[in-house]
């Protein structure tokens, strides 16, 4: 199976919300009650491009799965830091694509001059522990009983991956076209 990665477009939204549809109505992974409508996620990729990588790895037309950088928190002293995730069709699952994209996604965000990349994961869920630890991800706490859904109470882990060693006084982070013609940009998504 050979895929490609690439930046997403706003004509992948429904390829997107397709697959995280099924992460909204059957899983606690994300504590979303409504899967958002393609119209919804053309403007969700739309408002991320803004400033934070979103990637997909496109296999003959088909989106098999994606990942993306958002806000860490709103605050502006938090602007060095983002939230990582990543979605995975089922039928693509365990095929090596979230180390696929999670590779060239942690590889852009420093150019940018992001510090440290945050990820929740709903608890129990080996495979995305699995899968975070393997890049480099370490725990850093656990939120207890902080989401309901499909019947019961769910803790969500944080793990945490250092992107780039903090700096003094270290600039604001640069938009997401401001490194896109970078040579590090082109050799990420070559991986």
């Amino acid at each position: 199976m050979v895929g490609k990665i690439r930046l997403a477009q706003i004509e992948d939204a429904e390829q997107i919300s397709a697959i995280y549809s099924r992460y909204v109505l059957e899983t606690p992974v994300s504590f979303e009650s409504v899967p958002p409508s393609s119209v919804e996620m053309a403007a969700r990729i739309a408002q991320i491009l803004e400033m934070y990588p979103w990637l997909v790895y496109e296999i003959d037309g088909v989106i098999a799965g994606y990942a993306y950088a958002s806000q860490h928190r709103a605050r502006h002293h938090y602007q060095w830091s983002v939230d990582v995730t990543v979605y995975i069709q089922d039928q693509f699952q365990r095929q090596g694509i979230g180390r696929a994209l999670y590779s060239p996604l942690l590889a852009i965000l420093p150019l940018q001059g992001y510090v440290s990349a945050y990820a929740g994961i709903t608890l129990p869920n080996a495979a995305s522990v699995g899968l975070h630890e393997s890049m480099g991800f370490k725990p850093v706490g656990v939120y207890e009983n902080v989401g309901h859904k499909l019947g019961r109470w769910h803790n969500v882990g944080w793990w945490q991956r250092p992107l780039a060693a903090p700096m003094g006084a270290p600039q604001n982070p640069l938009e997401l076209s401001a490194v896109q013609d970078l040579a590090e940009w082109k050799a990420a998504l070559a991986v």
